[in-house]
């Protein structure tokens, strides 16, 4: 969508692609084989409009993904193709240092307009609970790095939930084309060399370099599609064979000359088709795997119709003066339109827009981009002060990015440092859920904000310590996932913990435990993995295969006295599960001679109780829900009782006190999303949860402090 490739040069009379293909053979001149890629085609131009406003359209009225981004990732490779195969067809040189910060120069002014005009919006109409979170993306946005904070996002299961989207995630496949606009021009750059130092024609060595970027990403987006589609979908690798298939098409061009009648089919069926797919396939939950074809193949037959000639060809219309000023238009559009769309959808409430507000978004982000192109790129465009040198070009550029990391990086130094002194006096003002034990006499400033200070960003993850010693011989193809979190050298016992991101939450009170017994105490977690078999892991199937594989070894290795895990499982329609795979596990270690403390899980909701408590304030009756597990009776009970091996904890009543789960206990956030507790609730939690660990093992007749 880049402006860049928008503007291709406009030679007086510029030939079709049909008549620049008649220059073509083996003893075409310098002049024949660079005007073969020569010549503004006008009707791509307004193509790249067409699909921009499929983009738009589907968001707007139908919620849903179009194919179209895809469509104009292909054509901005296309152009790109095009301008440095006339630079290596002339012998020229390709000035690569200086083509990078031109083309960033020329992209960034109206991206930074966009996320400085997106961040305004989020400070004044956004709540509160997200706003540190999209201060974040608008600094990986202006640093072309959206899609992977997206695709990071995406897997982490320690995120916290927003029902908002992000009124950044449009910028993702902007990053995704600014990450190949550095990565082709050094493709191009070693065709370069072997015409200079081979003497090897540059175009066929193109079509070999992009020929095989295509294979092996589109074989890379097959795999990850199937196996890890969320992250897939933003991963640039499961991209570039989009690009190369843009690439390849301009190579081609020169060399297809259909028939008028042909051309005529293919812009018309094309067109079609590239429409329809939005409507037949599920995009967002597909794309970028091989289906990702359909709307590709579509627009690249409607390039090859090319100009056809005729009254009824396609061309008449994409060519046509509207759709080419629009067309100029159309990275502007694409940058404008979602912050317009989400900031009305936060202020209405509302999942989508409705028929009227949609026309009006539509025709407002239409008008608001044909303006901003006309009166900031149009005359930065023409601004001729940058390009008499780089380091002008690269002054600009840093200016740019400095509109953003300033403002950005001073509100969030302003938060941490009111962040800071609220904790300074959290013993006194935030005792969490020490309020709920006997004789608590309450000294807190009634007026003192609640912690943690909730600005959105990530989950702070309680840290594990350093990697298993190597003397335990623990596989590499499992030694990711296993840490010494509490060292000992000479321990009273040896506790091992198994299982996902709902034991790792426990970490500072284990680690309590573990201080507090003599404890020695190692970690074998990876979030969404449940402890039981294969075939009941719920998601990343795979990826929990191997880390499920390695469970039995790493027992074997550490040689544990006591294994902490998550006894049951809770879900969000208000079920309490202890599966027969997790059963059979807990019988497995028993049986051993294994204690094993099965950690009765946490009540998990279908909305986040933190912002709930930030929207509508902590006592509102909607913030406070309630849930199966908070009942006496837990499935794992009848094992714990059978065995005296296992040894059940339950805390669910000092999370969720008279059965109820407040979003703040103690003037401390219970909530990080919508299930997994705060760090620092956690830790107001950790001396309840030594005793109650202590009075689970004594009950079993075994002492805490020589568990062995």
């Amino acid at each position: 969508m880049s402006t860049v490739l928008t503007r291709a040069p406009r030679p007086g009379g510029g030939r079709s692609p049909a008549s620049s293909a008649g220059t073509s053979g083996a003893g075409a001149s310098t002049a024949g084989r660079v005007a073969r890629y020569s010549g503004f085609r006008p009707e791509v131009q307004g193509l790249r409009f067409v699909a921009v406003l499929l983009v738009v359209l589907y968001h707007v009225f139908l919620g849903r993904v179009s194919g179209g981004v895809d469509v104009f990732l292909l054509i901005s490779a296309f152009f790109l193709t095009l301008s440095f195969v006339r630079k290596l067809e002339a012998g020229r040189s390709l000035a690569i240092g200086r083509y990078w910060l031109h083309v960033f120069k020329r992209l960034l002014p109206l991206a930074v307009l966009t996320v400085l005009g997106t961040l305004l919006l989020v400070e004044l109409l956004y709540p509160a609970y997200d706003v540190g979170r999209w201060r974040s993306e608008g600094l990986a946005s202006v640093f072309y790095v959206q899609n992977w904070a997206l695709a990071l996002n995406a897997v982490d299961y320690y995120a916290a939930d927003h029902s908002t989207a992000s009124p950044f995630q449009h910028f993702w496949s902007l990053s995704v084309q600014g990450q190949v606009f550095l990565l082709w021009p050094l493709v191009f750059g070693a065709a370069w060399w072997c015409r200079r130092r081979l003497g090897w024609r540059p175009v066929p060595v193109l079509a070999g370099m992009f020929g095989l970027i295509f294979a092996a990403s589109l074989a890379w987006s097959v795999h990850s599609t199937a196996t890890q589609q969320a992250f897939a979908y933003f991963d640039t690798r499961t991209r570039l064979w989009e690009f190369a298939l843009g690439s390849l098409l301009a190579l081609a061009l020169p060399y297809l000359n259909p028939s008028c009648r042909v051309r005529v089919a293919l812009g018309w069926a094309g067109l079609l088709s590239m429409v329809s797919v939005g409507l037949l396939v599920d995009v967002q939950g597909a794309f970028p795997g091989w289906i990702a074809l359909w709307p590709l193949a579509s627009a690249a037959a409607i390039i090859v119709a090319g100009q056809s000639g005729s009254r009824v060809g396609l061309d008449r219309i994409l060519a046509s003066r509207p759709l080419v000023r629009l067309g100029d238009a159309s990275y502007a559009l694409y940058l404008i339109h979602w912050p317009l769309l989400i900031t009305y959808l936060v202020l209405r409430d509302r999942p989508m827009a409705g028929p009227r507000s949609g026309v009006l978004l539509v025709l407002l982000s239409v008008l608001l981009a044909v303006l901003v192109t006309r009166l900031v790129e149009d005359r930065l465009r023409t601004w001729s002060w940058p390009e008499q040198s780089k380091r002008r070009l690269g002054g600009v550029v840093v200016l740019c990015l400095a509109l953003v990391v300033a403002p950005v990086l001073a509100l969030q130094h302003a938060e941490d440092r009111r962040a800071a002194a609220v904790l300074a006096a959290a013993d006194r003002n935030n005792p969490g859920a020490a309020v709920l034990t006997p004789g608590f006499r309450d000294q807190a400033d009634p007026d003192a904000p609640a912690v943690p200070v909730i600005t959105g960003d990530s989950y702070r993850k309680p840290g594990l310590g350093e990697p298993c010693p190597a003397e335990l011989g623990i596989s590499e193809r499992h030694q990711q996932w296993c840490f010494e979190t509490v060292p000992n050298a000479e321990p009273a016992a040896t506790l091992l913990v198994v299982g996902n991101s709902h034991v790792h939450m426990w970490i500072p009170a284990i680690e309590e435990l573990a201080e507090a017994n003599d404890w020695r105490v190692l970690t074998y977690i990876r979030g969404n993995c449940m402890y039981s078999t294969v075939e009941e892991q719920v998601a990343d199937h795979e990826a929990c295969a191997r880390w499920l594989e390695g469970a039995d070894p790493v027992v074997d290795a550490v040689g544990p006295d006591l294994v902490l895990l998550q006894g049951t499982r809770s879900t969000d329609e208000d079920e309490e599960q202890f599966t027969p795979g997790m059963e059979q596990r807990v019988r497995g270690l028993a049986e051993r001679g294994i204690q094993v403390i099965g950690l009765r899980d946490n009540a998990r909701f279908d909305f986040v109780p933190a912002q709930c408590a930030v929207d509508h304030g902590a006592d509102a009756p909607e913030c406070a829900a309630t849930h199966t597990i908070l009942d006496p009776d837990s499935p794992l009970t009848p094992v714990a009782d059978e065995l005296a091996r296992v040894s059940m904890v339950d805390m669910g009543d000092l999370i969720c006190p008279d059965g109820r789960c407040p979003p703040v206990v103690g003037n401390v956030y219970t909530y990080w999303d919508s299930n997994h507790l705060t760090v620092e609730y956690v830790r107001t939690l950790a001396p309840m949860f030594v005793e109650r660990v202590r009075d689970a093992l004594a009950a079993d007749g075994v002492a805490a402090g020589a568990a062995a």
